[in-house]
């Protein structure tokens, strides 16, 4: 199939009534739940309350279910030792940096291994965005930013669980999800120990960029590295470094072309709510339509449909701007930045060698954000 037949297809799906309209039609709801429960929970980031109600969407209410379930444990968990710890560590730059590495290389390889994979993410995601945070704001406490990343992450699940489970009772009796296999679980695996063991170099080095270099913005490059190095544990290997560097590029260009729609909307709505959340639907819609494309672009739609979200979704629309937008890209551009020169050192001083096969059980698939 040529590229002029696959957009005709394309065109054609997005409109066409079964269960990838309603999908996306799922995820624009969801989202605006979301935003409407952040606002009155008082949560300060409201965009990642977006953010959670659109990643734990899935076809069937127990899918998605289990998927908040997981987020918000694993978020609740990763909150609870970032206010335990942060404290300690932020007076000295190499416990900071050492101990924040530690703890996003060992819950990285937990996602890449364990049945729980999503939850082992979130402990990881969220103690290096709060760690991060904190230390490019250390007027604030700890106690806030823990808190805040909390009520948003509750405030986008429990607007998925319940348009997720509206959409089961009704549209999913007719146009039901494909059924998603579960991913192989593995127990100890060399390879992937190796593969996160990359990432936590990585990790290490972003404490010291904002203390020498004042960079701010390091908590998106933190879970860019733990984004990019999610990948299935069947590709690790000789093959992985050609696999990550295409998410950093896919994530890179999501992320502008997101940011590109963004920028277009908000200058035609000048400050206008409605027009902003109308754009907001829009954008969600077409990222969602390209990740359930399913092709090698798929994880691109994923950062276009979160660069139209960070952007077009303000605390408050009186105060909506491009800044948050440009925030994320260079975030994710420093940890790219970072993240390359780890792999290809890596891959040519210590060359990754065959593993024996690990044991595989059941498992939920993982996902990032």
């Amino acid at each position: 199939m040529d590229w002029g037949q696959r957009f005709r297809l394309e065109l054609k799906t997005f409109v066409e009534p079964g269960p990838r309209l309603v999908d996306e039609l799922e995820c624009v709801l969801s989202v605006l739940l979301a935003i409407v429960l952040a606002h009155a929970l008082g949560a300060r980031n409201v965009s990642w309350a977006a953010f959670s109600g659109y990643m734990v969407m899935r076809g069937h209410v127990s899918q998605s279910l289990l998927r908040g379930v997981l987020r918000i444990g694993g978020t609740t968990v990763g909150a609870g030792l970032a206010i335990l710890l942060v404290p300690l560590l932020l007076p000295y730059l190499v416990a900071a940096s050492l101990v924040g590495a530690a703890i996003g290389g060992l819950t990285l390889y937990g996602a890449l291994t364990s049945r729980r994979a999503y939850a082992w993410l979130f402990v990881g995601l969220t103690f290096e965005m709060v760690l991060l945070d904190h230390l490019a704001h250390p007027g604030f406490p700890v106690v806030d930013f823990a808190e805040t990343r909390v009520l948003e992450v509750v405030a986008g699940t429990v607007a998925c669980v319940v348009v997720s489970m509206a959409s089961t009772l009704t549209a999913r009796r007719r146009w039901p999800a494909p059924p998603a296999p579960p991913a192989p679980t593995f127990g100890w695996h060399p390879g992937a120990a190796r593969h996160a063991a990359q990432a936590t170099v990585a990790l290490a080095l972003l404490p010291p960029l904002w203390v020498f270099f004042g960079i701010s913005d390091l908590a998106q490059s933190a879970v860019t590295i733990m984004a990019v190095m999610l990948v299935p544990v069947s590709s690790l290997g000789v093959g992985s470094l050609g696999l990550v560097t295409r998410r950093v590029f896919h994530r890179a260009a999501g992320c502008l072309l997101g940011g590109v729609m963004a920028a277009l909307f908000l200058f035609a709505a000048h400050g206008n709510a409605p027009v902003l959340i109308v754009a907001t639907a829009i954008g969600v819609m077409i990222g969602r339509h390209i990740e359930n494309g399913r092709g090698p672009v798929a994880y691109a739609g994923t950062q276009f449909t979160l660069a139209i979200l960070v952007t077009l979704v303000p605390d408050s629309y009186a105060a909506a701007e491009i800044d948050p937008g440009l925030h994320r890209l260079i975030g994710i551009l420093i940890g790219s930045a970072l993240m390359e020169p780890v792999l290809v050192a890596w891959h040519v001083l210590a060359p990754s060698r065959p593993t024996p096969p690990a044991r595989r059980v059941a498992g939920e698939a993982s996902s990032s954000e």
